[in-house]
């Protein structure tokens, strides 16, 4: 899946080997009110729009592989607004519990006394679960496929950034890193929520669990701005090392893709610049996948 400023296009490989392409207009909030645009709140809005788009081109994809298609060869269903809110809430429930509340709780169980150490071992905990859940679902097959995946829209990223003529074969020797990626944003907004949650010091427990779900939305458009600053500015030595850490954090989350996979995510940058009214040759619009 890729995103532009204006459209979303999807590219699902059939069953009978056939490549389908699907794309979408993105009708952002951001374009109603300039309030929606100011710093960090767009970060809020831009991720909550991310998630619900990623959970539609899931549900594309999903009806694809079941050959779930009409007559037109369009997919049939999507997601109605309802199950996307559920999907939404269940995905957003369980990571608040896992990465916000669980940590929070485990720490406020140790005789920690100081509020520094209280945040920073609240973090560790936090960085563990995250990284100890990656690894552990990389291990199932069908997500070690999604990381390929994953890692090929990173490919084809950087090869048009580059101006690289875009067939898998050249695409392959670019890196299967890019600082915009989720996973980076999601390193970065622990990272952050070191910082915001040493300003409250040590609470009591039931504030203590709230500040942890009612500031993420702070934290997040904080970590937007910061990924988002370091995306227009990759050729910044002194930027770049701040954010490696970020950077390594994908090597879980990406594996070498192939040839064939490549050739899927060619096919779904090249759809969305079309609906952007851009070629591959033309200057750059920011695509993110």
């Amino acid at each position: 899946m890729m995103r532009g400023p204006s459209n979303w296009a999807l590219a699902v490989r059939k069953p009978n080997g056939e490549i389908a392409e699907v794309n979408r207009p993105i009708q952002s909030v951001m374009a109603r009110h300039w309030i929606f645009r100011l710093p960090i709140v767009r970060g809020v809005i831009a991720l909550g729009e991310s998630l619900a788009i990623g959970f539609r081109a899931l549900a594309i994809s999903a009806n694809y592989a079941a050959q779930e298609e009409g007559e037109d060869g369009e997919v049939e269903t999507e997601l109605s607004r309802g199950a996307l809110i559920f999907a939404f809430a269940i995905a957003i429930g369980f990571a608040l519990m896992l990465f916000k509340v669980t940590p929070a709780l485990i720490t406020s169980w140790l005789p920690i006394d100081t509020t520094g150490w209280f945040v920073i071992v609240e973090g560790l905990i936090r960085v563990t679960l995250f990284v100890g859940y990656l690894l552990i679902i990389s291990l199932l097959p069908d997500l070690r496929r999604v990381f390929e995946y994953h890692a090929a829209e990173h490919k084809v990223i950087n090869a048009y950034e580059a101006g690289e003529e875009l067939v898998p074969e050249r695409v392959q020797r670019f890196s299967l890193i890019h600082p915009r990626c989720g996973t980076a944003f999601l390193h970065w907004v622990m990272v952050i929520a070191i910082f915001v949650f040493a300003l409250l010091g040590r609470t009591s427990l039931p504030w203590l669990v709230a500040s942890r779900i009612l500031l993420l939305p702070l934290i997040a458009g904080l970590a937007y701005e910061l990924i988002r600053f370091a995306g227009k500015h990759t050729g910044n030595r002194v930027l770049m090392t701040l954010l490696a850490p970020g950077l390594w954090l994908q090597r879980l989350t990406t594996r070498q893709p192939t040839l064939d996979q490549l050739e899927v995510s060619i096919r779904a940058l090249k759809e969305v610049l079309q609906v952007e009214g851009r070629g591959p040759t033309e200057p750059r619009v920011e695509v993110m996948a």
